[in-house]
């Protein structure tokens, strides 16, 4: 049976927070295997519970070499408990470390990495971004890869630079509530930022890194997580963070969500909507002959003469209304008449839809440059999203893989990729989810925190321009806007699944990272 529709200030769509919910489970729904879990039966009196086979902790070594240097590490897969105020634990976290040898530990900075979702383990940026190892993708990340898969040295990890710790939050990976009835109190906004919170100031503690400089890397979702962290560590237990990166990602719900007042989404989309028809060769020859021209010009009209267009809503006149159909058309390369059907709204959907369609393709949603057949041409909207075809089949194998083979983590409950969280808790009543405000406090109460986004224009679920918005809209005295800093990359939200951008984006943090520490 299929979900009633609404109108989220575009075309007929899933409601809006259905719809976000799907679209930042991080593209990982399309390798998440599913399975009921047995229910042990009840343990008899007086005898111990069986739990499964487990290694609480292992530690190994390896090398990885990163512009032509040997790096030695030290990798550490362990459990860490989330502590009440009693001190009983209430949850244990799983996280992989990987501590370079041979340098004085408070000399390496630490960088503390999650991805998103919310309901995502650290899978991504652990094996796709920042690791020492990474999945075996093609090098374009456009082709499928061939099942089961694998991983290789990452010539492009960021181990070279800092230290790091790759963090699975309650209820993904191998991280588990104490008492699975309570899990609900580790699955909300604010409760996840305490408890990812309790644990880096716990491993903090106790490997003896509290005077080590910090940072916070978080894809998608975790541009939510991190720039709440960086405000809540702050405050809660006076850890102040030297950068914050965030991949991908978001800090305001509003700018994706539509609503029949809000506007934005269709805004900040457009300038991602340009670059990818830019990409796809689309575009008139003048702005097809230059990229910053055609996303600069983009940028100009949605933020101005677009904004006011959509304002007006359906007052608009006719020769006004011709006009923004003329100028839509010149910047996403849709035929005239179906913006004209749209009623000037030209959403990501709508768009992957109709951009190719007289080749019989649909592009994907994380990144659309990818490109694929549904089959079905009687929708105005792609029944699947090609991207997935290019991570979702090798993640899971992989990341299992790895975690008995190389780091020899044995357990034999499954390790959550993705574990969908519906009853998440985003607590803001009649309104949109923000940790702009959060993140504004941060960088006041610590004029050296600096923040790195990255930004791929190929991603039309985060489109980069819903982050420059956030970034703009910081309460933050103007003394700080230098310590705000961007990337931009060609590929989409998982741009390191592209090797030039991998390339780029190593080189993008280590800058910024040197920048930080810079006395």
């Amino acid at each position: 049976m299929k979900e009633e529709l609404t109108r989220v200030g575009g075309p007929w769509t899933l409601p809006a927070m259905t719809r976000l919910k799907l679209a930042l489970a991080l593209c990982l729904t399309a390798f998440t295997v599913h399975a009921d879990e047995p229910k042990a039966p009840p343990a008899k009196k007086d005898e111990p519970k069986k739990e499964d086979k487990k290694s609480e902790s292992s530690t190994t070594t390896g090398s990885v070499t990163i512009g032509g240097k040997a790096i030695n590490y030290k990798a550490t897969a362990a459990t860490l408990p989330i502590l009440k105020p009693d001190g009983k634990q209430s949850a244990s976290v799983f996280h992989t470390a990987y501590v370079v040898e041979g340098v004085t530990a408070t000399e390496r900075p630490v960088t503390f990495c999650f991805n998103g979702g919310p309901g995502s383990s650290s899978v991504w940026v652990h094996l796709g971004a920042f690791g020492p190892q990474r999945v075996n993708l093609p090098a374009d990340g456009l082709t499928a890869p061939l099942p089961p898969g694998g991983w290789v040295p990452n010539e492009f990890s960021i181990l070279d630079k800092t230290d790091l710790v790759f963090i699975d939050p309650v209820n993904t990976g191998f991280s588990q509530a104490e008492d699975p009835q309570k899990v609900n109190e580790f699955l909300g906004v604010r409760e996840d930022i305490q408890a990812v919170g309790e644990f880096i100031r716990l491993w903090l503690t106790r490997e003896k890194r509290w005077l080590s400089p910090k940072f916070i890397a978080g894809e998608s979702y975790g541009g939510i997580r991190g720039g709440g962290l960086a405000e809540h560590l702050a405050s809660r237990h006076r850890i102040y963070l030297n950068g914050l990166i965030i991949l991908s990602g978001l800090l305001d719900y509003d700018t994706l969500i539509g609503t029949t007042l809000n506007d934005l989404p269709n805004i900040v989309s457009l300038p991602a909507m340009t670059a990818v028809a830019h990409y796809h060769k689309k575009l008139p020859a003048d702005l097809q002959a230059d990229r910053a021209k055609a996303i600069a010009e983009s940028r100009e009209y949605a933020f101005g003469e677009y904004a006011q267009v959509l304002l007006q809503g359906r007052t608009i006149s006719k020769e006004k209304r011709a006009a923004a159909v003329a100028k839509l058309a010149r910047l996403t390369g849709l035929a005239p008449n179906l913006i004209d059907e749209q009623d000037l709204f030209v959403s990501a959907g709508f768009f992957r839809e109709m951009l190719l369609r007289d080749q019989g393709l649909v592009l994907g949603a994380y990144d659309a440059r990818v490109t694929g057949r549904d089959g079905d041409k009687s929708e105005s909207h792609p029944q699947i999203d090609p991207f997935m075809n290019v991570v979702g089949g090798i993640a899971a194998a992989s990341m299992n893989a790895y975690l008995r083979e190389v780091l020899k983590y044995e357990k034999d409950m499954p390790y959550e990729v993705l574990k969908p969280q519906p009853s998440w808790n985003h607590g803001q009543g009649n309104s949109f989810t923000s940790v702009n405000a959060d993140l504004a406090k941060a960088m006041k109460g610590n004029p050296h925190l600096q923040v790195l986004a990255l930004l791929g224009y190929s991603d039309l679920v985060t489109p980069p321009d819903n982050m420059l918005l956030s970034l703009r809209k910081l309460a933050i005295p103007d003394e700080l806007r230098k310590n705000i800093h961007t990337a931009d990359y060609e590929a989409g939200h998982m741009m390191y699944t592209n090797q030039p951008d991998l390339k780029k984006m190593h080189a993008d943090i280590s800058a910024f990272i040197d920048g930080c520490l810079k006395k």
